[in-house]
């Protein structure tokens, strides 16, 4: 599960920019190992955080072993992943990005309309459901109604007009 996107270094002893994914900056703090990787691919590597901090609304991030500012450019565009052991309890109606993907969403009566291909975050917004056939959903207590990880199922209301809208 994605956290964060490093985005450019900061400074020149290793620190990175990141673009936040999850609640904050106190996410980051404590945690035991990250995993970093490119989008789309299979290799990866293991790295511990030294430190996290906000610095003027940005997170910064600090790698162990990364100490210079070439070390640190050649993290840009990596993702920084959390275990899946070490996830964190999630509150009642909270869900994980990726737990999204491959479940189908129905409408009220039952009507398939595609399956979750992926999350996309939109700012300002609560973020859209992409499924695979084109079909944008915000992702909204009051049109997502049902949401049940087990059955890979995501229950629907849409509202008048928003399938016109994306077609």
């Amino acid at each position: 599960m994605a956290l964060a996107t490093l985005v450019r270094p900061r400074g020149n002893r290793g620190e990175v920019v990141a673009w936040c994914l999850t609640s904050g900056v106190e996410r980051f703090q404590g945690l035991a190992r990250v995993i970093l990787r490119r989008p789309g691919e299979s290799v990866w590597r293991e790295a511990q955080i030294e430190r996290a901090w906000l610095h003027e609304g940005d997170l910064v991030l600090k790698f162990r072993g990364v100490d210079g500012i070439d070390a640190a450019e050649a993290l840009r565009g990596m993702e920084v992943c959390v275990p899946l052991a070490e996830r964190r309890a999630l509150d009642e109606g909270e869900y994980f990005q990726d737990d999204l993907s491959g479940c189908v969403v129905v409408e009220g009566g039952g009507e398939p309309l595609g399956t979750v291909v992926r999350f996309l975050e939109v700012a300002g917004s609560p973020g859209l459901l992409e499924l695979d056939t084109g079909l944008l959903i915000p992702f909204a207590r009051s049109i997502c109604r049902t949401i049940d990880l087990d059955a890979r199922r995501i229950t629907v209301e849409l509202p008048d007009g928003l399938k016109e809208l994306n077609g």
